[in-house]
């Protein structure tokens, strides 16, 4: 039987900071629009306090997180253990978009000790419920190491590269909901 708790207090802190992996998940307010679910890894997810959740989020393919915050805000990270107890959290809340123009773009990137190339914004999750379940049915796995692709595309790609791709597949979303703008596109791998 799960439990729910009332704020992200030190217990909870410690085991997210053990985790490898997250999950993302919004939807459009749309009925026929499509749910989005994205895993996310490396070091990438900070608890900023006991009611914040943000995450440093990359370029990709899809804008769909950035599509479905900005019309309804509705965002839910589960994180599950892989390895050690079972156990699963999911963090329930609001999300808003923190571009590298934003005035708490440079507080919450300093928490991350990675340099920003291919990250197109930080994601701030205000929690509202925070619940956790047995995860018995979670598999044990070993954790190997970090995949580098996506760090190594974008090295060889070098920030403009990423800005125009960025600019030609992020503008919507897969249901056609505004993402970035051209302008904001401009401001994926800020320069620390």
């Amino acid at each position: 039987m799960g439990s729910v708790f009332p704020r992200i207090d030190d217990k909870i802190r410690a085991w997210i900071s053990r985790q490898h992996i997250f999950f993302v998940s919004t939807a459009p307010l749309a009925e026929q629009g499509h749910i989005n679910c994205s895993p996310k890894g490396g070091d990438s997810l900070r608890v900023v306090d006991d009611h914040t959740l943000i995450y440093l989020e990359t370029a990709g393919s899809g804008v769909e997180t950035i599509a479905h915050l900005r019309e309804n805000g509705r965002i839910v990270i589960m994180m599950c253990a892989f390895d050690g107890p079972p156990k699963i959290y999911r963090f329930h809340g609001h999300g808003d978009v923190v571009l590298s123009s934003h005035s708490d773009f440079a507080e919450f990137a300093a928490l991350f000790d990675n340099d920003l190339l291919g990250i197109r914004s930080v994601i701030r999750i205000k929690v509202d419920r925070v619940s956790d379940s047995c995860g018995f049915g979670v598999p044990l796995l070993d954790f190997c190491e970090e995949r580098k692709a996506s760090r190594k595309w974008s090295e060889q790609h070098g920030a403009d590269a990423i800005r125009d791709y960025v600019a030609k597949k992020n503008l919507v979303s897969i249901d056609g909901l505004p993402g970035l703008t051209p302008e904001e596109a401009k401001t994926v791998s800020p320069v620390r």
